[in-house]
């Protein structure tokens, strides 16, 4: 019988690389596309006012894959085009058929959930026709400083909390500051013109939050003209800054 002759196969072992193939490149390669995305959609938003930031909002809370994939939102020019500018048309159509009673309702909650601290400094009430927002000094927590135009880090926080329910509804806003009746030290500034400041001051902060100058119908002070506490018009609470949203809408 002859002998079986043996046969030695050597196997040569490819590389890491060739036992798993390229796909590693095909995730990396969708990872950073997923990166470039998220980082030019954060540049969008900077671009955008703090308005149509707003209606984007709206846009997306009832967004629909189903109904509303392949339709453009923003065209080229910047514009809302598409289903998108039906639906944000439906949502800005919206904003003006709040009454103020709803309004005044929606900044108490806005109130009650972000400023619960000092909501005894925050009163909401319908005046001319519209919303009004006053914000009152209390001993300890004033919103100016005794004889200042600078808003206190209190004021800001308020204005901003305030501001971000003003800024997406279409109304015009006029902006009033007073003061109590004490007499200004100065013989060339009285209180008018310290109350008349101050409401600008509070103007600026909303212009630096996204508000739009054309927005504002009015900005002006009354010095000791309308006190808050009538009794007493060298009570604290008359040195306040009445915000008001007018019931006319500014187009």
């Amino acid at each position: 019988m002859k002998a079986q002759k043996i046969i030695i196969k050597k196997v040569v072992k490819k590389g890491h690389g060739g036992h798993h193939g390229g796909s590693w490149k095909v995730a990396y390669a969708d990872f950073v596309t997923a990166m470039m995305a998220f980082f030019l959609l954060l540049w969008l938003l900077t671009m955008v006012s703090q308005e149509k930031r707003a209606i984007l909002s709206q846009y997306f809370k009832h967004f629909s894959i189903f109904e509303k994939s392949g339709q453009a939102f923003i065209d080229s020019a910047g514009g809302i085009t598409g289903q998108g500018a039906i639906t944000v048309q439906k949502a800005v159509q919206t904003l003006p058929i709040m009454k103020p009673e709803e309004f005044r309702e929606v900044l108490k909650k806005a109130v009650e959930a972000k400023l619960s601290d000092v909501q005894d400094q925050i009163f909401v009430d319908i005046f001319e026709g519209g919303v009004r927002v006053q914000l009152i000094d209390k001993e300890g927590k004033p919103m100016f400083n005794l004889g200042s135009v600078e808003p206190t880090p209190l004021a800001i926080r308020i204005l901003h909390v305030v501001g971000e329910s003003v800024i997406p509804m279409p109304n015009s806003i006029a902006i009033e500051g007073h003061t109590d009746s004490l007499a200004y030290k100065s013989t060339t500034y009285s209180n008018w013109e310290l109350s008349t400041e101050r409401a600008l001051s509070a103007r600026k902060v909303l212009e630096k939050m996204g508000l739009h100058e054309s927005r504002f119908s009015r900005v002006s002070g009354y010095a000791d003209t309308i006190p808050f506490v009538k009794e007493d018009t060298t009570d604290a609470r008359n040195r306040r800054i009445s915000l008001i949203l007018l019931h006319e809408k500014k187009e």
